[in-house]
């Protein structure tokens, strides 16, 4: 699939890179990812169940991940002390994220779009929800939470056995993503080892900057709790949690779907932090469902 790169993005003047993917004439849905996650962790057998629904799809990496600009030049990012309250090694907020992806909506001539976001993703289309609103047809929040500390927070004992990833060796950095993505997904569901490293590999391939990623994790920490603004919102919304989730807890998308009005809460037993394939074309069908609905209400 044919990578594309925009220039002079948003307020910050970055360079993201994107893939168009499906009938340019199909409603448009932009495909945030989560954090230090590049486009490509997106399956491309769940894009297609996507586009296979009618959508046309617009997935790019962002900021500090793949081929996106990197804020290599920023403060050293200090994850304890942002954690404690010390926000002085934070480059950017969620807020400058989102300005990211309205920037890539401008750039691509798209007046409005649908969201669908997981993890950060889904903080950052939160966020794009909340301060841009008339630039947002429908809400997909998928394994993501509201920003509140007291919810949706990682199994940091599971987290912790995994060790720190190797910053310069090609595979020991698969190896480790793939135990790393064994951990926190599905219990329910098989884990394909071969597809997790295929994508590890593409990952490294096109680019591994540890430190983007810890970027991202203090700009979480800094753009604070979001649920009293979530309940402003007047949205579509489709909310997505696996109920074994070791890297967001369930409780985060329950949280979240309480927050914003009429909001569809899907809780899937069994599932975790990834994307099973037995059920991409379910998620395809009540994602495809939501937008089309909308689609049909405003025609």
């Amino acid at each position: 699939m044919k990578e594309e790169t925009a220039q002079n993005i948003g307020p910050s003047r970055i360079e993201m890179v994107y893939q168009r993917l499906g009938d340019p004439t199909s409603p448009p849905v932009f495909l945030i990812m989560g954090g230090g996650a590049q486009m490509i962790a997106w399956p491309d057998g769940f894009c297609a169940e996507l586009v296979n629904q009618g959508l046309q799809l617009i997935r790019f990496d962002n900021r500090d991940t793949g081929l996106s600009t990197h804020f290599s030049n920023a403060p050293m990012p200090n994850l304890p002390a942002a954690k404690a309250g010390d926000f002085s090694s934070v480059s950017y907020t969620l807020s400058d994220m989102a300005a990211d992806t309205v920037g890539l909506m401008d750039a691509l001539g798209f007046e409005s779009v649908h969201l669908v976001g997981a993890s950060m993703g889904g903080m950052i289309a939160q966020t794009i929800a909340i301060e841009y609103p008339t630039r947002v047809r429908s809400l997909t929040s998928m394994m993501s939470t509201t920003g509140n500390p007291t919810v949706g927070q990682p199994d940091y004992g599971v987290l912790a056995s995994l060790g720190a990833p190797p910053s310069d060796d090609r595979q020991g950095a698969i190896d480790w993503q793939v135990k790393a993505l064994r951990v926190i997904g599905s219990t329910k569901y098989p884990f394909d080892a071969i597809a997790a490293a295929e994508t590890a590999g593409r990952a490294w391939d096109r680019d591994h900057d540890p430190l983007g990623m810890l970027r991202q994790a203090v700009a979480v920490l800094k753009s604070g709790d979001r649920t009293e603004l979530l309940h402003t919102l007047h949205v579509p919304t489709l909310i997505i949690h696996g109920t074994d989730d070791k890297m967001m807890d369930v409780s985060g998308g329950k949280a979240t779907a309480k927050a914003i009005p009429g909001a569809e809460l899907v809780l899937v037993e069994g599932m975790g932090h990834n994307f099973p394939k037995p059920l991409w074309t379910e998620f395809a069908s009540r994602i495809a469902g939501l937008i089309h609905r909308v689609e049909v209400s405003v025609m």
